[in-house]
């Protein structure tokens, strides 16, 4: 039934030819796919940028770090934090140093080893970061809100089978 419905569907847009003709349009297709998953990213991306700038003067690369601290009430060592923002060490640092200026995170070295340091909100920085993450969760809804809850749904599971796919693909590229 699903292999009737695409052959139809190729068949409207004139795809009726060999198999390696069908296989260069679903290429075509997917690599549109694509393009239009990398676009959306990059205009909720932009979007979210100017509004933490405009409405929090804060960056998202801020906005991830203490987002990242906040789900870490110890703290986290630099390197624990480059690694979860996959930045480098370089970038963490300078965002945790203005952070800590403003008051809004702390820093120190623990007992057992004062050559590292972990850092992690202040109760300042936890109420800052509740109200951009407010704003953020509701920016983000307000984006979404041209699809209705069932859209999202099939949109999530169809994402879902996309990153399976994906891994897929990658753990057949390390095998060869």
């Amino acid at each position: 039934m699903a292999r009737e419905a695409r052959n139809s569907r190729l068949a409207q847009r004139g795809i009726t030819g060999s198999r390696s003709e069908k296989k260069e349009a679903s290429g075509k297709s997917s690599l549109h796919l694509w393009l239009g998953l990398l676009t959306c990213s990059a205009m909720v991306e932009r979007e979210v940028r100017a509004r933490l700038r405009r409405e929090f003067s804060a960056t998202l690369p801020r906005f991830d770090m203490m987002a990242a601290l906040e789900r870490a009430p110890d703290g986290l060592s630099m390197g624990e934090l480059s690694r979860r923002l996959m930045v480098s060490n370089g970038n963490v640092t300078g965002i945790a140093d203005r952070l800590v200026r403003e008051g809004l995170a702390r820093r120190w070295s623990p007992p057992a080893d004062r050559r590292s340091s972990r850092i992690a909100l202040t109760a300042r920085g936890r109420e800052d970061f509740t109200a951009m993450a407010k704003a953020h969760r509701g920016w983000i809804e307000e984006m979404m809100a041209g699809l209705d809850a069932e859209e999202r749904e099939a949109l999530m599971a169809l994402l879902a089978k996309v990153k399976l796919s994906i891994g897929a693909e990658g753990e057949g590229r390390d095998a060869a």
